[in-house]
């Protein structure tokens, strides 16, 4: 990510303004968890998003239906929104790496990073933001989608 607030704020708004499908690994079908927010947010401002959790594989949340890997989601992501701890993010990061076509954006939520897994998805020209939430970005930065 960009250094200066300036360069950061438009760097997410091309982001968020171009993005269009989001594979939110780590979602949740508990009203309480803070992705379950974060997943219908993102729906009601236009969204394709897609959850995955192995746990819920096959079941419906937010209308759609939840998948057990980002291998299993049956077209193209534009970003990959981890929703897991640091420890598994390199994990996820990886799995990410291998999807055909891959991902534009690898994003890590608040308290998410890996700099390591960053540095390798952005040597292959994936641009990268760690310890941020797309939500929050969103309305900080008065996203108007057209």
């Amino acid at each position: 990510m960009p250094l200066n607030d300036t360069d950061a704020d438009a760097f997410l708004r091309d982001i968020l303004l171009t993005v269009k499908t989001i594979a939110m690994v780590g979602a949740s079908d508990k009203e309480t968890r803070p992705s379950f927010g974060v997943f219908a947010f993102l729906l009601a401002q236009g969204y394709h998003v897609i959850g995955v959790n192995p746990g819920l594989a096959g079941r419906r949340v937010h209308g759609t239906t939840f998948f057990k890997s980002l291998a299993d989601i049956p077209e193209p992501i534009d970003m990959v929104d981890i929703f897991r701890n640091s420890a598994a993010a390199g994990a996820v990061v990886d799995e990410a790496l291998a999807l055909d076509p891959k991902p534009k954006v690898i994003w890590m939520q608040l308290g998410v990073q890996d700099d390591v897994a960053g540095a390798r998805a952005q040597a292959l020209g994936i641009k990268v933001v760690m310890n941020h939430c797309p939500k929050i970005e969103y309305q900080h930065l008065a996203i108007q989608k057209v």
